[in-house]
């Protein structure tokens, strides 16, 4: 913004948009919750504006929001070794007892530290004792977490609900937790409403709720965003989500940026640009502690029978 029209923009905002009626004790200008670039001093004013500034509102605010969008999310640290979580959910591990996500590394050492020295198994990161019967003292102390208004808790309880096909139930504590700023709660919102399940089906809620999770840093919800925005020919807002995911190390976001680069919406150099931002934020996960945590699971798997 040039000093000009910032000196503008500053006018704009000591005076009523309408009658051009400035601050004063008597007087107390509201800021327009639309474009947040004008103000009013009363209601009567507002109304009376709005054929004039409807239409500078709506691009405005859609500026905003876009300005909000496409900020650069952060990655999540695990809580204990202050990495970056991995994107794999296996490669995770849920306390209950605060409703912490932590990596498979942390919990590991600490399971090794607890056999090694002979000490009674407590939680890796409050130090809790650890429960005896895990599968049931889980739910016990999620849902004493969930009652404590934790959004963690809360969407691992929405979870259970859409498990046993409660959607009211999970509507419910998913809409708490989004409340509370959960990602992933918002994300399943979306889908719920994209859907129609348990919900009046709404596609604007839907991506309104898509929208909020990417802007939260959930990676499947940005995704899904660049790819809705390819599907309507938006390539370079798709690049854009894709780019966010990509730079936090989604290796689903980075073979999607390549295809665009394939058919030329995307150059090379930007492809390359990212491609070194993508292998930093993988090379930030890696540790000794997780590499050994997740053979562990590896080796758990085998035993149990699964694929590894």
């Amino acid at each position: 913004m040039s000093e000009t029209n910032a000196a503008e923009a500053d006018i704009m905002m000591c005076r009523c948009a309408s009658c051009g009626a400035t601050e004063a004790d008597d007087i107390k200008l509201k800021t327009c919750t639309g474009c947040k670039s004008v103000r009013y001093c009363s209601i009567k004013c507002q109304k009376e504006h709005r054929s004039q500034h409807k239409r500078a509102c709506k691009k405005k605010a859609a500026e905003l929001r876009d300005e909000i969008l496409f900020r650069q999310t952060e990655s999540t640290d695990c809580p204990i070794c202050l990495l970056p979580l991995p994107l794999d959910p296996d490669k995770l591990a849920m306390i209950s007892c605060c409703a912490r996500h932590i990596c498979a590394g942390c919990e590991f050492a600490n399971a090794l530290r607890e056999i090694e020295e002979g000490l009674k198994p407590t939680c890796p990161f409050c130090r809790l004792p650890a429960p005896h019967d895990d599968a049931k003292m889980f739910e016990v102390n999620i849902k004493r977490r969930a009652e404590a208004d934790d959004p963690a808790a809360l969407g691992w309880m929405g979870g259970k609900c859409q498990e046993k096909g409660d959607y009211n139930g999970a509507f419910e504590f998913w809409k708490r937790a989004a409340e509370l700023g959960d990602s992933e709660s918002h994300y399943q919102l979306s889908v719920m409403y994209h859907g129609g399940y348990g919900v009046e089906k709404d596609e604007k809620k839907g991506i309104r709720h898509l929208e909020e999770a990417a802007i939260g840093g959930d990676i499947g919800a940005r995704v899904d965003l660049g790819v809705l925005e390819q599907g309507i020919g938006r390539f370079e807002r798709a690049e854009k989500h894709f780019t966010i995911a990509a730079n936090l190390g989604c290796e689903d976001a980075m073979s999607k940026l390549r295809h665009l680069q394939l058919r030329g919406v995307m150059s090379f150099e930007d492809l390359n640009t990212v491609l070194r931002a993508h292998k930093a934020a993988l090379d930030a996960m890696k540790s000794p502690q997780r590499e050994a945590g997740e053979a562990n699971l590896r080796r758990a798997a085998r035993e149990r029978g699964y694929d590894s």
